[in-house]
């Protein structure tokens, strides 16, 4: 069962409920269960209520003057299964605080269980600490949600599914996946000979499960920050990265005494293949055999080389018939397409580089300064935590890196997409730059026909929704009601559709009460 219905570019999906919904929606309602909204999604708790045939209980939120949270429980909530729905909206802080008053509130009132319905999980980004000094501020909410006395949570698609792990309660976290889609099947032509593409490498978990429901290809964008590079650049990254050898040893590295019968190279083979090896002299000291000088092979024999124990004896090239490098081929792998990112844009390869042009400007090429900028292109990229890449910056943050107007970026498409319609798809799209780059690359450089731009969470901060609807390479933008959209500001968004959650929150809500599996929520319906 599904149905679709579309008014002024706002678009439902009813999440195909099973049997039992069916049998009580509009006849009976939960017993001893309360449904609570919060100021933040009062239509879409008014939707689930009517789905479970319930009406919102009444709840009084209001602020003082001073902007403090005030809340009333006007029903009595005693030996009762409360269920308070709240999610994030443009005055997070606030709504965080009406959830926290809520549930304390319903706890104080002797309710036998509290459960916080979050569709939209606040603060989930930061789920990870990103600096010596940061917080990790999910963590943090999750506790004070345990303080004030929740029992239970309802979410759908964490920012980070380990996020489940900083509650001491059970969290259902309820996947949008089956609607997507269900939504892809009815809605786009020729959905199976689309591929589904990751806008950045942390998402492609979500892109594969995907792919993998739709039987679809699947491929990734992945950006880069280009370094500026001149022959200065050139010769100082040569030098320290080991590729430029000297032909003369250092002149102040001490000079071990070795027998006139000592073997300097061993094989000739060995040094062109190697640029440097290490042989001992009889006192077992290390010394460099330097690539390019002429082999001394002394009046020894093999055999007594062999015979004696303080000469190395010469290494054996390794068989290509054994390790399999004589079928190695080292071609470009096809199915990748690069460009070239500037002002979060793709320009042609013969667009001028606004990082040279800057370099070029600032810096002449007899300054005796420029030699002092080395580091600036051998330093190691910036690392959160002292090094640890898994904490690093993640791809939430790569918007702000399109923000910087002198830096340009690499950015590489891995999947052929030519005359395919292209799903682009991640949890939630908040700025619009890492979209838009994503799909000029699949669009501009890869040859795609359409592109889709899916997510569960459409936060769309700033003018994103605007960005979005102005770029050409967008076909459609595709989000579910978990935070709240101004209503005007949809209707002015013809590329927007939104697809409806109640069925999937009222379904989980109905089987949490009872007692039920909700493993049948994470599966696919025709």
């Amino acid at each position: 069962m599904c149905t679709v219905s579309s008014t002024c570019g706002l678009h439902s999906i009813m999440y195909p409920p099973p049997a039992e919904v069916l049998s009580i929606h509009g006849l009976a309602k939960m017993r001893n269960t309360l449904i609570f909204a919060g100021n933040s999604c009062p239509a879409l708790t008014g939707q689930i209520c009517e789905n479970l045939g319930m009406t919102p209980a009444n709840a009084e939120l209001t602020q003082f003057s001073n902007g403090e949270t005030s809340v009333r429980i006007m029903t009595s909530v005693r030996e009762k299964d409360v269920f308070v729905v709240q999610s994030g909206s443009p005055r997070i802080n606030d709504s965080i605080m009406e959830l926290l008053i809520m549930i304390s509130a319903c706890k104080g009132g002797s309710a036998n269980k509290v459960t916080a319905v979050l569709p939209y999980f606040p603060y989930s980004r930061q789920s990870k600490k990103k600096s010596h000094r940061g917080a990790i501020t999910a963590r943090m909410l999750a506790n004070l949600m345990g303080v004030a006395g929740v029992k239970h949570v309802i979410t759908v698609d964490l920012h980070a599914s380990q996020m489940q792990g900083f509650f001491k309660c059970p969290v259902d976290n309820l996947h949008a996946e089956p609607i997507l889609a269900k939504w892809i099947r009815h809605n786009v032509s020729n959905w199976r000979e689309a591929v589904v593409v990751s806008k950045n490498a942390g998402g492609t978990k979500r892109v594969t499960s995907l792919a993998d429901a739709l039987k679809l290809n699947f491929g990734i964008v992945t950006t880069d920050r280009r370094r500026g590079g001149n022959m200065t650049a050139s010769m100082i990254m040569s030098h320290f990265d080991g590729n430029e050898r000297h032909p003369a040893l250092d002149s102040n590295r001490p000079m071990s005494r070795r027998p006139p019968g000592e073997v300097d190279v061993v094989n000739s083979a060995a040094t062109l293949t190697r640029p440097s090896r290490i042989v001992t002299d009889s006192q077992g000291s290390p010394r460099r055999a330097i690539p390019g000088s002429t082999a001394r092979m002394s009046n020894l024999s093999l055999s007594e080389s062999a015979e004696d124990p303080n000469i190395t004896p010469p290494a054996r090239s390794p068989d290509p018939s054994i390790n399999g490098e004589a079928d190695y081929d080292d071609h470009k792998v096809q199915e990748v397409t690069h460009g070239r990112l500037v002002h979060g844009r793709i320009v042609e390869d013969d667009f001028p580089s606004p990082t040279q042009s800057a370099a070029d400007a600032s810096v002449t090429e007899d300054d005796p300064m420029v030699m002092s900028h080395a580091s600036s292109f051998f330093a190691p990229e910036p690392q959160s935590l002292g090094g640890s890449g898994d904490a690093a910056d993640s791809s939430d943050e790569e918007d702000n890196a399109f923000e910087n107007t002198g830096a340009e970026h690499m950015i590489t498409l891995v999947g052929d997409v030519k005359n395919r319609t292209v799903f682009i798809v991640d949890d939630m799209i908040d700025k619009a730059g890492s979209w838009i780059a994503a799909a000029e690359t699949v669009v501009k450089r890869g040859g795609a026909k359409k592109v889709y731009c899916m997510a569960t969470h459409g936060v769309f901060g700033g003018d994103c929704l605007e960005q979005l609807q102005a770029c050409e390479c967008i076909h459609t933008i595709v989000v579910t009601n978990s935070f709240p959209i101004d209503k005007e500001r949809a209707r002015n968004i013809p590329k927007l559709v939104i697809l409806d959650l109640s069925f999937l929150l009222a379904e989980a809500i109905r089987r949490n009460h009872y007692g039920e599996s909700i493993s049948p929520l994470f599966q696919h319906y025709e």
